[in-house]
């Protein structure tokens, strides 16, 4: 079968997306003269601008007639004319893109609503003890091999300008926010972090817009000397660049810490409510997982809670300084 119009697809979040450019490395690998399409939400286009082997970004606008433009997106695969089409997201609406493209080969997991139209199915099963990596690489086994490739984003010399002003004293990132509340560390702990941070180390507090008041409280309530806030200020991948040059990175289990996996960078990933057995801690070869063990109500939902069950949120304020690595 002629794979040489390719098309992946992941309409998710942030994070799913960066994972996605694992599938990208793969396929790039066996099939080096392929065009290469991804499909993305709106919002996470910017991941891919300027990607070294990528033909084509297509984006999905969720927020604006949904299902014209899922029609619309429809109508532009099939001019296309992909003869692969690759989708890694489990509902209903990329499983209608996928199984009426009019490609040759088609793959998806089989908890998709659409999965009995496809070429090939593959089990997605959270908590099997593999990365999402490899539950990805399932998809695509059949016309690669069964090693896994990691993500990898390519931030550009333009991105390295933007930052350039930032990287030339000693500095950590911190990533202090998430979707979930309970997915994230406690912003008294945080607090603690920045405080046992050397005073000769910068701090970087990264974010959306959305998260400038948490970081500004954050820096506000810390004694340390070198906090900036620059939670809003950088693109996803100008912070990418940033993070691939700090000393260390502190994230949650949120779309920072595969920011900091697609550029190899140095990782300390907080699990509060949710746990690495789900699949998705940092793969950089310097990462640390934090967490609380023992608690029986550990994990309590693959994407946490606004608020803990039990009112105690003993898995974020149990998390001690003493379990975290200080950088050098």
């Amino acid at each position: 079968m002629i794979h040489h119009n390719i098309l992946v697809i992941q309409t998710a979040f942030i994070g799913d997306a960066i994972l996605a450019s694992s599938v990208l490395e793969k396929l790039h690998l066996f099939y080096p003269k392929a065009k290469l399409t991804i499909l993305v939400r709106k919002g996470n286009e910017s991941l891919y601008h300027e990607h070294p082997f990528l033909h084509e970004i297509l984006v999905w606008d969720k927020q604006v007639g949904k299902y014209k433009s899922l029609f619309g997106l429809l109508k532009t695969i099939r001019q296309r004319k992909f003869d692969t089409v690759i989708n890694l997201h489990r509902y209903a609406s990329s499983g209608f893109l996928t199984a009426f493209s009019k490609a040759a080969y088609t793959s998806g997991y089989d908890k998709n609503p659409f999965s009995f139209l496809f070429n090939h199915k593959s089990k997605h099963i959270i908590g099997d003890g593999r990365h999402e990596i490899a539950r990805y690489n399932d998809l695509i086994e059949l016309i690669t091999d069964s090693s896994v490739a990691k993500p990898k984003l390519y931030p550009t010399y333009k991105h390295f300008l933007s930052v350039e002003s930032f990287v030339g004293k000693p500095f950590v990132c911190m990533a202090p926010s998430s979707v979930w509340f309970t997915k994230q560390l406690p912003k008294h702990k945080w607090i603690e972090l920045c405080n046992a941070i050397a005073p000769e180390t910068n701090i970087y507090l990264l974010g959306a817009p959305s998260d400038k008041g948490l970081c500004e409280n954050i820096k506000n309530s810390s004694q340390h000397p070198g906090i900036c806030n620059l939670a809003g200020t950088f693109s996803l991948l100008e912070s990418c660049e940033l993070m691939k040059h700090a000393k260390m990175n502190y994230v949650n289990d949120s779309a920072p810490l595969h920011l900091a996996t697609a550029v190899n960078a140095p990782t300390t990933a907080f699990f509060c409510s949710t746990a690495p057995a789900y699949g998705f801690y940092p793969l950089s070869y310097q990462s640390n997982v934090i967490e609380v063990c023992g608690l029986n109500c550990r994990p309590c939902g693959l994407h946490g809670h606004k608020t803990c069950p039990k009112n105690d949120f003993k898995c974020g304020n149990d998390i001690q300084l003493k379990q975290i690595t200080m950088p050098k």
